[in-house]
Protein backbone atom coordinates (compact mmCIF):
# COMPACT_ATOMS: atom_id res chain seq x y z
CA UNK A 1 0.00 0.00 0.00
CA UNK A 2 1.66 3.35 -1.08
CA UNK A 3 1.90 6.71 1.27
CA UNK A 4 -1.05 7.88 -0.19
CA UNK A 5 -3.44 5.18 -0.21
CA UNK A 6 -2.88 4.95 3.53
CA UNK A 7 -2.96 8.83 4.05
CA UNK A 8 -6.36 8.47 2.49
CA UNK A 9 -7.35 5.77 4.91
CA UNK A 10 -6.75 7.67 7.82
CA UNK A 11 -8.54 10.60 6.91
CA UNK A 12 -11.24 8.83 6.30
CA UNK A 13 -11.24 6.72 9.85
CA UNK A 14 -10.74 10.47 11.33
CA UNK A 15 -13.77 11.71 9.18
CA UNK A 16 -16.07 9.03 10.32
CA UNK A 17 -14.87 9.49 13.95
CA UNK A 18 -15.72 13.17 14.27
CA UNK A 19 -19.09 11.68 12.42
CA UNK A 20 -19.79 9.45 14.49
CA UNK A 21 -18.96 11.70 18.12
CA UNK A 22 -20.50 14.65 16.18
CA UNK A 23 -23.90 12.20 16.13
CA UNK A 24 -23.57 11.17 19.60
CA UNK A 25 -23.19 14.98 20.72
CA UNK A 26 -26.96 15.21 18.92
CA UNK A 27 -28.23 13.05 20.56
CA UNK A 28 -27.04 13.80 24.29
CA UNK A 29 -26.95 17.22 23.42
CA UNK A 30 -29.05 18.06 26.79
CA UNK A 31 -27.02 16.21 29.19
CA UNK A 32 -23.33 17.40 27.33
CA UNK A 33 -25.20 21.08 27.65
CA UNK A 34 -25.57 20.34 31.69
CA UNK A 35 -22.00 18.78 31.90
CA UNK A 36 -20.56 22.02 30.58
CA UNK A 37 -22.79 24.42 32.56
CA UNK A 38 -21.84 22.14 35.94
CA UNK A 39 -18.29 22.45 35.32
CA UNK A 40 -18.49 26.05 34.60
CA UNK A 41 -20.35 26.77 37.55
CA UNK A 42 -18.07 24.33 39.59
CA UNK A 43 -14.79 26.20 38.71
CA UNK A 44 -16.81 29.62 39.28
CA UNK A 45 -17.34 28.47 42.59
CA UNK A 46 -13.99 27.53 43.53
CA UNK A 47 -12.38 30.56 42.45
CA UNK A 48 -15.43 32.90 44.58
CA UNK A 49 -14.74 30.64 47.39
CA UNK A 50 -10.55 31.34 46.75
CA UNK A 51 -11.45 35.07 46.72
CA UNK A 52 -14.04 34.76 49.46
CA UNK A 53 -11.20 32.98 51.98
CA UNK A 54 -8.79 35.39 51.18
CA UNK A 55 -10.69 38.17 52.22
CA UNK A 56 -11.86 36.86 55.35
CA UNK A 57 -7.87 35.84 56.19
CA UNK A 58 -6.77 39.80 55.21
CA UNK A 59 -9.41 40.74 57.92
CA UNK A 60 -8.99 38.32 60.44
CA UNK A 61 -5.48 39.07 60.26
CA UNK A 62 -6.09 43.13 60.61
CA UNK A 63 -7.93 42.34 63.60
CA UNK A 64 -5.42 40.33 65.19
CA UNK A 65 -3.03 42.70 64.29
CA UNK A 66 -4.86 45.57 66.06
CA UNK A 67 -5.18 43.46 69.17
CA UNK A 68 -1.90 42.72 69.20
CA UNK A 69 -0.24 46.43 68.40
CA UNK A 70 -2.78 46.85 71.63
CA UNK A 71 -1.27 44.30 73.62
CA UNK A 72 2.38 44.93 73.03
CA UNK A 73 1.69 48.50 73.92
CA UNK A 74 4.20 49.62 76.73
CA UNK A 75 3.17 50.20 80.38
CA UNK A 76 3.95 53.54 81.41
CA UNK A 77 6.79 53.77 84.11
CA UNK A 78 7.17 55.48 87.60
CA UNK A 79 8.31 58.59 87.26
CA UNK A 80 9.20 58.12 83.98
CA UNK A 81 6.93 60.40 81.03
CA UNK A 82 6.09 58.55 77.98
CA UNK A 83 7.65 59.78 74.82
CA UNK A 84 5.29 62.21 72.98
CA UNK A 85 2.69 60.81 70.74
CA UNK A 86 3.31 57.40 72.51
CA UNK A 87 0.21 55.70 74.04
CA UNK A 88 0.73 53.40 77.20
CA UNK A 89 -1.45 51.87 80.07
CA UNK A 90 -1.31 52.81 83.69
CA UNK A 91 -1.04 48.30 84.54
CA UNK A 92 -0.51 44.91 82.64
CA UNK A 93 -4.68 44.86 83.67
CA UNK A 94 -5.60 47.47 81.72
CA UNK A 95 -3.49 47.03 78.54
CA UNK A 96 -5.24 43.57 78.58
CA UNK A 97 -8.90 44.93 78.93
CA UNK A 98 -8.47 46.85 76.22
CA UNK A 99 -7.09 44.32 73.68
CA UNK A 100 -9.37 41.10 74.63
CA UNK A 101 -12.61 42.45 72.70
CA UNK A 102 -10.84 42.53 69.75
CA UNK A 103 -8.57 39.03 70.40
CA UNK A 104 -12.44 37.40 71.07
CA UNK A 105 -14.06 38.89 68.36
CA UNK A 106 -11.13 37.45 65.99
CA UNK A 107 -11.16 34.18 67.63
CA UNK A 108 -15.30 34.05 67.17
CA UNK A 109 -15.70 35.11 63.91
CA UNK A 110 -12.68 33.77 62.23
CA UNK A 111 -11.69 30.58 64.67
CA UNK A 112 -10.85 28.47 61.81
CA UNK A 113 -8.60 30.50 60.29
CA UNK A 114 -5.00 30.35 61.81
CA UNK A 115 -5.52 34.59 62.81
CA UNK A 116 -8.78 32.94 64.79
CA UNK A 117 -7.03 30.13 66.35
CA UNK A 118 -3.97 32.77 67.36
CA UNK A 119 -6.29 34.96 68.70
CA UNK A 120 -8.50 32.25 71.08
CA UNK A 121 -4.65 31.31 72.79
CA UNK A 122 -4.56 35.35 73.61
CA UNK A 123 -7.97 35.60 74.34
CA UNK A 124 -7.05 33.04 76.86
CA UNK A 125 -3.74 34.64 78.44
CA UNK A 126 -5.91 38.21 78.54
CA UNK A 127 -8.27 36.57 80.56
CA UNK A 128 -6.20 34.92 83.07
CA UNK A 129 -4.90 38.62 83.50
CA UNK A 130 -8.58 39.92 84.22
CA UNK A 131 -9.50 36.89 86.38
CA UNK A 132 -11.64 35.19 84.71
CA UNK A 133 -10.50 31.77 85.25
CA UNK A 134 -13.28 29.68 84.04
CA UNK A 135 -13.56 31.52 80.87
CA UNK A 136 -9.77 31.06 80.47
CA UNK A 137 -9.64 27.93 81.12
CA UNK A 138 -12.50 27.12 78.26
CA UNK A 139 -10.43 28.93 75.89
CA UNK A 140 -7.11 27.73 76.53
CA UNK A 141 -8.18 24.08 76.64
CA UNK A 142 -9.33 24.67 72.41
CA UNK A 143 -5.90 26.73 71.57
CA UNK A 144 -4.97 23.46 72.96
CA UNK A 145 -6.05 22.00 69.92
CA UNK A 146 -4.64 24.28 67.55
CA UNK A 147 -1.11 22.93 66.31
CA UNK A 148 1.91 24.68 66.10
CA UNK A 149 3.61 26.71 68.28
CA UNK A 150 0.44 28.51 69.78
CA UNK A 151 -0.49 24.40 70.55
CA UNK A 152 2.04 24.75 73.25
CA UNK A 153 2.32 28.03 74.47
CA UNK A 154 -1.86 27.60 75.01
CA UNK A 155 -0.81 23.54 77.23
CA UNK A 156 1.96 26.02 79.10
CA UNK A 157 -0.25 28.51 80.34
CA UNK A 158 -3.30 25.97 80.67
CA UNK A 159 -0.75 23.76 82.74
CA UNK A 160 -0.28 26.89 85.04
CA UNK A 161 -3.79 27.53 85.80
CA UNK A 162 -4.18 24.20 87.06
CA UNK A 163 -1.11 24.48 88.89
CA UNK A 164 -2.64 27.81 90.04
CA UNK A 165 -5.84 26.10 90.83
CA UNK A 166 -4.37 22.66 92.93
CA UNK A 167 -5.02 20.43 90.02
CA UNK A 168 -1.11 18.96 89.71
CA UNK A 169 -1.46 16.19 88.09
CA UNK A 170 -3.03 17.97 85.01
CA UNK A 171 -1.30 20.49 85.17
CA UNK A 172 2.18 17.69 85.23
CA UNK A 173 0.59 15.82 82.27
CA UNK A 174 0.76 19.23 80.16
CA UNK A 175 4.07 20.16 81.12
CA UNK A 176 5.54 16.64 80.41
CA UNK A 177 3.73 16.84 76.87
CA UNK A 178 5.48 19.94 76.21
CA UNK A 179 8.15 18.47 77.24
CA UNK A 180 8.05 15.81 74.40
CA UNK A 181 7.02 17.79 72.06
CA UNK A 182 9.23 20.97 72.38
CA UNK A 183 8.67 23.78 69.94
CA UNK A 184 10.34 26.80 68.74
CA UNK A 185 8.37 29.20 71.01
CA UNK A 186 8.52 26.37 74.15
CA UNK A 187 12.24 24.69 74.01
CA UNK A 188 12.05 21.65 76.14
CA UNK A 189 14.20 23.10 78.89
CA UNK A 190 11.49 26.23 79.42
CA UNK A 191 8.95 23.46 79.94
CA UNK A 192 11.29 21.75 82.29
CA UNK A 193 11.59 24.56 84.23
CA UNK A 194 8.54 25.23 84.88
CA UNK A 195 7.65 21.71 85.64
CA UNK A 196 10.76 21.49 88.12
CA UNK A 197 9.69 25.11 89.70
CA UNK A 198 6.21 22.86 90.24
CA UNK A 199 7.55 19.91 91.66
CA UNK A 200 9.43 22.37 93.83
CA UNK A 201 6.77 22.33 97.08
CA UNK A 202 5.62 19.08 95.87
CA UNK A 203 8.71 16.40 95.18
CA UNK A 204 11.84 18.57 95.54
CA UNK A 205 14.11 15.64 94.73
CA UNK A 206 12.49 15.10 91.28
CA UNK A 207 12.85 18.96 91.44
CA UNK A 208 16.53 18.84 91.73
CA UNK A 209 17.05 16.18 89.68
CA UNK A 210 15.11 18.15 86.81
CA UNK A 211 17.94 21.64 87.59
CA UNK A 212 20.54 19.09 87.25
CA UNK A 213 19.41 17.73 83.80
CA UNK A 214 18.73 21.06 82.28
CA UNK A 215 22.10 21.99 83.87
CA UNK A 216 23.58 19.04 82.26
CA UNK A 217 22.15 19.35 78.42
CA UNK A 218 21.50 23.52 78.49
CA UNK A 219 25.72 24.51 78.44
CA UNK A 220 26.23 28.59 79.08
CA UNK A 221 22.16 29.77 78.08
CA UNK A 222 19.84 31.39 80.58
CA UNK A 223 18.22 27.75 81.01
CA UNK A 224 21.54 26.40 82.64
CA UNK A 225 22.10 29.72 84.44
CA UNK A 226 18.42 29.58 86.25
CA UNK A 227 18.75 25.67 87.06
CA UNK A 228 21.91 26.52 88.36
CA UNK A 229 20.66 29.20 90.99
CA UNK A 230 17.96 26.63 91.54
CA UNK A 231 19.89 24.15 92.57
CA UNK A 232 21.80 26.07 95.07
CA UNK A 233 18.57 27.45 96.50
CA UNK A 234 17.47 23.60 96.92
CA UNK A 235 20.14 22.73 99.11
Amino acid sequence: MDTQTRHALKQDKFVSATASGLEWIGEHRGNVVAWLVGVVLAAGLVVASFFVYQKREAAANQLLGQAMDIYETPLAQPNQPAEPGQKTYATAAERAKAAYPLFRQTADQYGWLTAGQTARYFAGATELELGQQSAAEADLEKATHAGSDREALAKIALANLYAQTGRNSQAVTLFQDVIAHPTTTVPKAAAQLQLAQLYETTQPAEARRLYAEIKDQNKDNDAAQIATQKLQSLK
